[in-house]
């Protein structure tokens, strides 16, 4: 069993997020990332070619961008984005946290920023 704690985590700035890999240094079969996203933020999509996505809401209140369409969001629900959806999360209620799982090791290969930004 592994355990990181928060305030070991550090958080990289990314498109429109920041994001931390609490398990980067450890050989596993999926990809956990911790983000936080502040509002008023520009957001440009992404996707994950190799696998499908779970997001869980920690806290805040947001819109899900998906391919076109919104779907608002707050603190206990959970997401499934499915593979090579071009997604987003943006906040608009204070700081968005999420927690994002995917069933892929390489987050990094498994990650494709879009262009353009996304106009609600």
């Amino acid at each position: 069993m592994t355990v990181r704690r928060g305030s070991d985590l550090g958080f990289q700035q990314l498109p429109g997020r920041w994001s931390a890999d609490p398990f980067a240094d450890d050989e596993t079969p999926v990809s956990v990332r911790l983000v936080r996203i502040a509002p008023g933020v520009d957001r440009s999509p992404h996707r994950h070619p190799h696998s499908c996505e779970v997001v869980y809401v920690v806290e805040g209140t947001g819109v899900m961008w998906r391919d076109g369409t919104t779907i608002d969001v707050a603190a206990g629900d959970i997401v499934l984005i499915p593979a090579g959806m071009p997604h987003a999360t943006i906040a608009t209620g204070g700081q968005l946290r999420l927690v994002c799982f995917f069933p892929h090791p390489d987050l990094a290969r498994n990650t494709e920023e879009l262009n353009g930004i996304i106009r609600l």
